[in-house]
């Protein structure tokens, strides 16, 4: 007997313009997932428990994808976001679920990610760090469009390149949101479409481009008796509460003779791993968060670090055999495969994986399993509003 031919979800939605949906639960990403008629729906801005009214926006070979028309009942949890750009801006994903929810949907949505694709066991316990909601953000990234003399600052829409105008962002500190309303006028005359933003440990802005009117020097910002000095062009780890807690998952108590942090940005892990090895190697390929890693190392008085201004994927093949420690951070888009593969083949004793995206993450994980076991994994809810978790993953080699 053949079995009846599988009918595309998009050719089955294609005459369906809305739908009522019943809201099962959160994905990765943020977006709420339910079925219809058995076809997968994604539906941004919807909670788990909801049921709405949704007009199908994508149409795919399995699955779709909705926004909402109505709220026909509410799920538990869901709020009035607080922000008023909340909807119009693409910044924030989860501003309509209240804050503790938030960060319990977003580990159940990674757990289920990393099982589902990495195949990693559901019952590996883990723990989950969170906390303030509001006020967290050291740096920001602003996009700017012109109309005729004036400027307009803000943020992508959600899926456009749409700039909404912003004057208030209560997950900003303070020093940040402050400025806000003054870019406008501040940036009316200035070339470029884009403004990193970022603050230090005494609220002291650096701003890159250099715009006149705006401070654009060197920050400084103290964790756990750490001096890091960076400015507005380097990457740096955004939620200064949870900075301490984000070492101590990553680093842990293990020491040795050497590690090396690769993808180490102005040497975040580098420092503190310090402390613990008698010789780091730090790489990184960017060149001005490589100059501020060495500062840092010669700041803190850190003889022990060696920074090498390289890119990983081309570094990579000098990795010793079998080396006591290597941390990775790569970015969002995950370790290459001549890293991953080069890392398998040299088998750090132990390795440790930070991540803010889940997907990359478990194909990463899904290779690395082959030979390692997972010790200990922390979520760190370092973005809240957003739908993005920070993962720590302890590896250390399987033993025969």
């Amino acid at each position: 007997m053949t079995s009846k031919p599988h009918t595309p979800a998009a050719i089955r939605l294609a005459k369906i313009d809305e739908l009522e949906l019943d809201i099962e639960k959160l994905v990765a990403g943020g977006e709420g997932f339910g079925r219809y008629e058995g076809i997968p729906i994604f539906v941004p801005r919807s909670a788990p428990g909801d049921r709405l009214r949704v007009r199908v926006t994508e149409r795919r070979t399995d699955y779709g994808r909705g926004e909402i028309v109505e709220i026909l009942e509410p799920g538990p949890g869901r709020r009035q976001p607080p922000c008023s750009h909340f909807g119009n801006c693409g910044g924030c994903d989860l501003q309509h679920l209240e804050d503790g929810i938030q960060t319990e949907l977003k580990a159940e949505a990674v757990r289920e990610t990393l099982e589902r694709l990495a195949g990693l066991d559901s019952s590996q316990p883990v723990e989950v760090i969170a906390g303030r909601s509001w006020g967290y953000r050291l740096r920001t990234q602003l996009h700017i469009e012109r109309e005729e003399d004036r400027a307009v600052v803000g943020y992508h829409a959600r899926r456009s390149h749409t700039v909404v105008p912003v004057e208030t962002c209560p997950v900003l500190v303070p020093e940040l949101e402050a400025v806000l309303p003054r870019l406008p006028e501040v940036l009316a005359a200035a070339g470029s479409r884009r403004l990193d933003l970022a603050v230090g440990g005494d609220g002291s802005l650096s701003c890159a481009p250099k715009v006149e009117g705006l401070p654009h020097g060197e920050l400084s910002l103290e964790v756990e008796k750490l001096d890091y000095r960076y400015d507005a062009r380097c990457f740096f780890q955004v939620n200064m509460e949870l900075l301490p807690k984000l070492i101590e998952c990553t680093v842990g108590e293990a020491t040795g003779e050497q590690a090396f942090d690769l993808f180490s940005g102005v040497g975040f892990f580098s420092l503190p791993l310090a402390g613990r090895y008698d010789r780091v190697v730090a790489v990184e390929g960017e060149r001005i968060a490589a100059r501020y890693a060495r500062m840092n190392a010669r700041h803190n008085h850190l003889e022990n670090i060696e920074v090498v201004h390289r890119a990983v994927e081309s570094w990579v093949h000098q990795l010793p055999a079998a080396p006591e420690r290597v941390v990775v951070d790569p970015p969002r888009t995950g370790l290459s495969r001549p890293a991953r593969e080069r890392l398998l083949e040299r088998r750090p004793i132990r390795l440790t994986y930070v991540s803010c995206h889940p997907a990359a993450l478990a194909r990463d994980l899904k290779a690395l399993l082959t030979a390692y076991r997972v010790e200990e994994m922390t979520f760190i809810d370092l973005f809240p509003q957003t739908a993005h978790m920070e993962v720590v993953v302890q590896l250390v080699e399987k033993r025969a």
